[in-house]
């Protein structure tokens, strides 16, 4: 019988392989017993502080065990973790908090910071703090420190601030589980097409399916329980969770490092024998052209995973003939958990596609107007629907209702991204919504880096659009217009106030200023003129 949530499948796998290694970080390895036994006491201790099934519980931390403990720990007590990215700062955690009404948090004390700042502002009631060498044996959390080389945070003492070592220490078992099925495992937030990042409910249910049909694509070169993961991309993406999360949720072993610096990410791989890596084509083109790459054996690998962005055809033929393994490519979204297209391993693909519709997905390719199915063959809007497909935005009428639309009876998540399909079933991806920027792998909404822009004193309207770039997928480049009165700001001066409000992936590269912007009859910024005006530019060049 198939488990009905993520802590059931993870205490199956935890009871068969129990000495089995679950994690690699840092020359340590944590077994599933290990990871079992550290996850129950910290959701024992959680629910003696009040946390309870439904709950949502902030998870705000770069790579490491705990991240996965915390969310293991989350998931055993039937609530809802909310991953986010640890280069946010104040201002978009406290939308987050407020929005998810997430009263509890677990962060590292390099992040600890931040979340103080907004904890008065938001419902957060208490933090759970770690040092990322926290699990580490004493004698490698000693010289690291004497070293120097672990990083450090000051973290104030306070009855709503909790030490993550003193809480495993208190030992217990979580009361039994009655979450699963429908019920909201997680929450992801994406940049989407506003401003303000929106909440995407997702039930155990989905994400079983989800981590399930990811893990066929490779099984044909990886057989059931042999699979080594080198966690290339953020455990905080759904790209991260589907190959990453699943294999430790299914019994497999995943390798974290604390950032993916090249020569590590190549020397973790040769030395544990990962099977499987996954990573944006930003990443891969990075390790392709890293002139130390042929010093280390990567003849491990069997199952090299892109995603997150269109894969160039010449970094996918590059990396084929230097590892001697193909490049395989999907399609996916936050919305629809993961894989809605997928090459598999074995499977001779076209050039440019990103495979074939997973098993436990449909689409629809739309005129994007009339959302009426389009000729076979032709390009439209993909519309994708699934069993257990997340239903909408949370907090989020309006979007919701201009993204998740019913067609012939059907719900269906609009993706904003045109493809077709041909005969064989192959999809391939044309082009994207113009109001999503793909830089190295981030979906970055061009409204938010728009609106921090218009805050500045200086700006009247700007419009900011991604200009394609193999080497990063899309730079982000913004159009501005400045008051007429106003003299001296300059390109820096812009860049600079972004990088004061914005993560480190949404600050624009480019700014060009304009005397006005293309405009509809309505008023309407026509972002998709300034987009095609772009690549004009980049053709004739």
């Amino acid at each position: 019988m198939s488990p009905a949530s993520i802590a059931e499948a993870f205490r199956r796998s935890a009871a068969r392989v129990p000495g089995k290694t679950a994690i690699h970080f840092l020359g340590e390895r944590y077994t599933f017993a290990r990871l079992d036994a550290l996850s129950d006491a910290l959701a024992a201790a959680l629910h003696r502080r009040g946390v309870r099934a439904g709950d949502r519980v902030i998870l705000y931390a770069p790579h490491c065990p705990q991240w996965i403990l915390g969310w293991l720990a989350t998931q055993k007590l039937g609530a809802a973790a909310v991953p986010v990215t640890h280069f946010y700062g104040a201002d978009d955690l406290r939308y987050i908090a407020r929005d998810s009404g997430a009263e509890t948090a677990i962060c590292t004390d390099t992040n600890f910071g931040h979340l103080d700042r907004v904890l008065k502002e938001t419902p957060l009631r208490q933090v759970v703090v770690t040092r990322v060498s926290d699990l580490l044996p004493a004698w490698k959390r000693g010289l690291g420190h004497l070293l120097d080389r672990f990083p450090s945070g000051k973290v104030r003492a306070g009855a709503d601030v909790l030490s993550l070592p003193a809480l495993l220490s208190e030992g217990g078992r979580p009361p039994p589980l009655t979450a699963g099925g429908s019920d909201t495992a997680e929450m992801l937030y994406t940049g989407g097409t506003t401003g303000h990042p929106k909440g995407v409910p997702i039930s155990h249910a989905m994400l079983l399916a989800s981590f399930a049909e990811q893990r066929r694509a490779s099984l044909r070169v990886i057989p059931e329980g042999q699979e080594v993961v080198l966690q290339g991309s953020p455990l905080y993406h759904i790209l991260g969770q589907v190959i990453g999360i699943a294999a430790v949720v299914a019994g497999e072993t995943v390798i974290l490092l604390p950032r993916n610096n090249l020569d590590a990410v190549f020397d973790h791989i040769r030395r544990y024998r990962a099977t499987t890596i996954l990573g944006t084509p930003t990443m891969y083109r990075m390790m392709l052209e890293h002139d130390r790459i042929d010093q280390y054996d990567l003849t491990c690998l069997r199952f090299a995973f892109s995603g997150g962005d269109a894969l160039p055809a010449e970094t996918a033929r590059r990396w084929k003939e230097r590892v001697g393994q193909p490049l395989y490519q999907g399609y996916g979204a936050t919305e629809t958990c993961g894989g809605v297209a997928v090459n598999h391993a074995g499977v001779e693909a076209p050039e440019n596609t990103v495979g074939k519709v997973s098993a436990h997905q449909r689409i629809l390719v739309a005129d994007p107007e009339t959302l009426e199915p389009v000729a076979p063959g032709q390009g439209g809007e993909l519309l994708v629907s699934s069993e257990h497909m997340t239903r909408g935005y949370w907090n989020k009428p309006e979007e919701t209702a201009r993204c998740f639309v019913t067609v012939q009876g059907q719900l269906w998540y609009r993706t904003g991204d045109m493809v077709r399909q041909d005969a064989q079933g192959w999809i391939y991806f044309q082009d994207r919504s113009v109001d999503v920027i793909k830089h190295k792998g981030y979906r970055v909404a061009a409204s938010k880096v728009d609106n921090v822009l218009q805050e500045h004193f200086a700006v009247v309207a700007s419009c900011t659009i991604g200009v394609p770039d193999d080497s990063v997928g899309e730079r982000i480049k913004s159009f501005v217009v400045v008051k007429a009165d106003v003299k001296g700001v300059n390109a820096q001066d812009l860049i600079r106030w972004c990088k004061d409000r914005l993560a480190p992936y949404e600050v624009p590269q480019y700014v060009e200023f304009r005397d006005m912007l293309p405009k509809s009859k309505v008023g309407k910024v026509l972002r998709r003129e300034l987009r095609s005006e772009e690549k004009r530019k980049a053709h004739i060049g």
